[in-house]
């Protein structure tokens, strides 16, 4: 099988088989990473996503990972989505929102099982900034490096970002459940489908 670099390198000289290959190998991730936090109406930022990566030629050349380059569109993406609809043109001010703040309907697409609804609510309720983080190391199982990547930012700060995200994660998964014994029980389901996402 071509590697991710080979794919779009053909993609680039004008091959549409290869531009079909790469949209299937990351249309889901993708789809996800803007559905989560936009709803369903994102087509056109999924759309320009891939077109930017073949596009912007000069800035991966097969070096690390394609996937965190392709993420690091998406995110300007999103962010720029966000500039352009809410009229705020801080990058700083758009990061500490959340999907709450940004009036959306995410879809449900992460998670799935309406018993798993009040991870859904916590995430809703997180800034962007770790939202972004949690869902790339979780979801999307990117490493430091390659987080930092995507959001542009050094490594060691990709892992301080992603435990003070695991403890608002946590704080707010814990204020959303007032009974104790139930509170217990929806953490411990969460931890069995999330693994280490509340977890130290």
């Amino acid at each position: 099988m071509r590697s991710d670099y080979e794919v779009l390198l053909a993609w680039r000289d004008g091959d549409s088989d290869a531009a079909d290959e790469l949209i299937h190998r990351y249309f889901d991730p993708i789809c996800r990473f803007f559905r989560s936090k936009l709803g369903d109406d994102v087509d056109d930022l999924i759309q320009r996503t891939f077109l930017d990566c073949v596009k912007a030629h000069e800035r991966f050349r097969g070096e690390g990972s394609f996937r965190s380059y392709l993420f690091s569109i998406a995110h300007h993406r999103l962010f720029d989505h966000l500039r352009a609809t809410r009229r705020a043109p801080d990058f700083d001010s758009l990061t500490s929102l959340s999907v709450r703040d940004l009036g959306t309907t995410p879809s449900g697409a992460i998670v799935r099982s309406e018993e798993y609804s009040l991870l859904k609510d916590a995430l809703d309720e997180l800034p962007l900034e770790h939202r972004v983080v949690l869902e790339l190391s979780y979801w999307e199982e990117m490493s430091a490096p390659e987080i930092a990547v995507v959001v542009g930012i050094p490594p060691n700060t990709v892992r301080s970002r992603l435990s003070r995200a695991r403890a608002a994660l946590r704080s707010k998964l814990e204020s959303l459940e007032a009974d104790p014994i139930q509170r217990g029980a929806q953490l411990e389901a969460l931890g069995r489908v999330t693994g280490r996402l509340i977890a130290d």
